[in-house]
């Protein structure tokens, strides 16, 4: 089953959800800020995206810019700010069996559950 991991005060990952909900395509919602994901899961993620944890960052998010811009850390570091911090990780993420998306834009998410 496709699993989303989202945050529901994102309106790109609601779009998402809703255009899976009109396709009638059933997924597994996976809140990034009720249920944050641990460094293992961050782990697994990257591989199935076939990314970088640099890749996974909100960049432009004020938090990150406030305390984290201009760091330099390494990977694990970077995976342990995205693990207390879940609201830096990019989404909405799409996940199906070992293949990993980030569901921006749109048309991403109609090419990936074609």
């Amino acid at each position: 089953m496709l699993k989303v991991l989202h945050n529901g005060n994102c309106s790109k990952s609601k779009a998402v959800l809703e255009y899976l909900d009109e396709n009638g395509v059933a997924f597994e919602i996976i809140d990034l800020i009720e249920d944050p994901l641990t460094d293992l899961e961050i782990k697994t993620l990257l591989k199935k995206l076939n990314q970088s944890v640099q890749d996974l960052i909100r960049k432009d998010d004020r938090f990150f810019v406030e305390n984290f811009a201009g760091k330099n850390l390494s990977d694990e570091e970077w995976i342990t700010v995205l693990v207390n911090n879940p609201s830096l990780i990019q989404r909405p993420i799409l996940i199906k069996g070992s293949v990993a998306l980030l569901g921006r834009p749109i048309e991403n998410v109609k090419l990936f559950i074609e």
